[in-house]
């Protein structure tokens, strides 16, 4: 699993890249931890490369989402493949993210 954050254009963009597993999760998570405070900044998850996320991985980006809102930035979603986006619904997580 590769993750990376660049800022551009003003708004944060994580880059994910494999399998989201449990095992990855962990250190995902301290990768994309500063994004839990995004500082007025939107934020955009590229998932163009990420082949499968588990709970783990939606815990994350639900943390992400939390700080975002609390801050006033918002969260989108670009890339998502059908597979994950199904993970999305069934989960009712859907509704939370914007997807682009």
């Amino acid at each position: 699993m590769k993750t990376t954050i660049e800022e551009i254009d003003g708004k944060y963009v994580a880059t994910l890249e494999g399998e989201m597993d449990t095992a990855a999760a962990i250190e995902v998570e301290e990768v994309l931890k500063p994004l839990y405070q995004s500082e007025g900044k939107d934020v955009i998850i590229d998932c163009t490369k990420l082949e499968y996320i588990a709970s783990s991985g939606l815990r994350i980006l639900l943390s992400i989402l939390k700080g975002a809102k609390a801050s006033g930035s918002k969260v989108v979603m670009k890339g998502v493949n059908d597979d994950i986006k199904n993970v999305f619904k069934l989960t009712g997580f859907i509704s939370l993210f914007e997807f682009e």
